[in-house]
């Protein structure tokens, strides 16, 4: 099991990611548009820096579900490998074949 603080500071990114979303998004908007003008563009950058670095999405980390494993998780199962594996053993994961020869 990963450290429950390293999951808890994950799961507040996520909310400020939430929270922040619109916001950033009209920011960055404004800020990459050629048609505006530069000081404007400019002031868009500097509110853009104010915001929460945490409220970045790029700042949140891929953790297992199960055990909070941050690395070697597949995206589509949203689980670590060796959750994955534990759980196929058990022959809880439907579809999965453990093949052995």
């Amino acid at each position: 099991m990963a450290k429950k603080s390293s999951v808890e500071n994950n799961e507040r990114r996520r909310k400020l990611v939430k929270k922040f979303a619109g916001r950033r998004a009209r920011l960055l908007a404004i800020a990459n548009d050629d048609n505006q003008p530069m000081d404007e563009r400019f002031l868009a950058r500097l509110k853009l820096a104010e915001l929460p670095r945490n409220s970045a999405k790029i700042r949140i980390r891929n953790r297992c579900e199960v055990t909070g494993r941050p690395r070697a998780v597949y995206r589509k199962l949203k689980m670590s490998r060796i959750a994955l594996r534990e759980l196929g053993n058990k022959g809880l994961v439907p579809g999965l074949v453990k093949s052995s020869w």
